[in-house]
């Protein structure tokens, strides 16, 4: 896929699936560092940031969509702190997080996770929570960790089966496939398990900074107005394009990997409590009306399809929450949480 391809499949994907959160301007280079929120912890040669917060038997994990940042989990990691304990961190590359090592597959991600919580003295069980993208990090992770996973929370999650945009290079016109179908079938990368001396920055992936006043869209308006102004500095660190970006090197081959695992075992997660948390409002664009129906019913059928990866499952529609429900509404994937943390300590079916 060359680097044209990259952009166009981003591009669309933001489009049709929501995956990647809205866009926001560039702030100023001499913006101060934020105090951090938490702590920086080694994981081979780069450190990741980690917070936790409150106290509990059972740790709650979150894991955040693409090009998403631990402080947008901040109105639900107030509530949820209040009855057990919850981590929130970013991705290498992301925030204070340093630069990992390249490429950024979802299973490197997972190990990294593993290894933070690991370095910090955070013990499992853990409850994972994941939305977006997030959803298919922390199906990574259960797999990679399956006896310290006791529940999850998939938070409008992505699915291996989804429809995205590509972009032909020869045309360059748009269509719409199964995400697992922009495999190249190439091997996934092993993971690596320290830095390269190389380093974990790609400078062909760079973006253009952009020079315009900064600015906040929705629904990121939502959060308080210190951890907006945290976001903004964020977003404008050098390391953010080229790690998000690269998140998406080898997206087709892994998706490709997850569907054919699932159609092996349909209940891979055997009877782990398991909450699939959906969305009730459509942020699709203003389409042709078969194509937003035709995305519209695939959304809500894999939806209900993510409850299959367990027989302990339950779904839950956020009726007035679009793609982001940990902002749109909080207090939903809280109450979630809450009840996936009680059905694990109580070893007892979703009720």
């Amino acid at each position: 896929m060359n680097r044209a391809n990259l952009f166009g499949i981003l591009s669309i994907i933001f489009i049709l699936t929501v995956l990647v959160s809205p866009s926001v301007s560039q702030q100023p280079d001499n913006v101060a560092t934020p105090e951090i929120l938490g702590k920086l912890v080694d994981v081979g040669g780069h450190k990741l940031h980690l917070n936790c917060t409150g106290k509990g038997r059972f740790t709650v994990v979150t894991e955040s969509g693409a090009s998403d940042f631990s402080f947008d989990w901040n109105l639900v990691q107030t509530e949820v702190a209040r009855f057990t304990r919850i981590c929130t961190y970013d991705r290498a590359g992301y925030a204070w997080s340093e630069a990992g090592p390249l490429p950024r597959t979802m299973r490197q991600i997972s190990y990294e996770l593993h290894s933070a919580l690991l370095k910090a003295g955070v013990k499992p069980p853990f409850v994972l929570v994941g939305q977006s993208l997030g959803g298919l990090i922390i199906r990574v992770f259960a797999e990679q960790y399956r006896k310290e996973v006791a529940g999850m929370v998939l938070v409008d999650s992505a699915n291996e089966d989804q429809l995205v945009g590509i972009i032909d290079a020869a045309t360059n016109q748009g269509k719409i496939v199964h995400w697992r179908e922009t495999s190249r079938g190439r091997p996934i990368p092993p993971i690596q398990s320290t830095m390269p001396a190389s380093g974990g920055t790609n400078p062909t992936q760079a973006m253009t900074r952009s020079s315009a006043q900064p600015k906040i869209g929705a629904p990121f308006d939502k959060l308080p107005l210190e951890i907006q102004q945290i976001r903004l500095w964020a977003v404008s660190q050098p390391n953010y394009n080229p790690a998000r970006i690269s998140e998406f090197d080898f997206i087709g081959e892994e998706i490709a990997s997850i569907y054919e695992e699932r159609l092996k075992l349909r209940q891979s997660l055997g009877d782990m409590p398991l909450i699939v948390l959906s969305r009730g409002v459509n942020e699709y664009p203003d389409k042709d009306e078969v194509v937003n129906k035709r995305l519209i019913e695939d959304h809500e059928r894999l939806q209900v399809d993510l409850t299959t990866l367990s027989s302990n499952n339950k779904q839950i529609i956020a009726k007035t929450s679009g793609h982001h429900i940990q902002l749109d509404d909080p207090g939903s994937v809280t109450d979630a949480v809450k009840q996936v943390v009680n059905a694990a300590r109580h070893h007892s079916k979703l009720r």
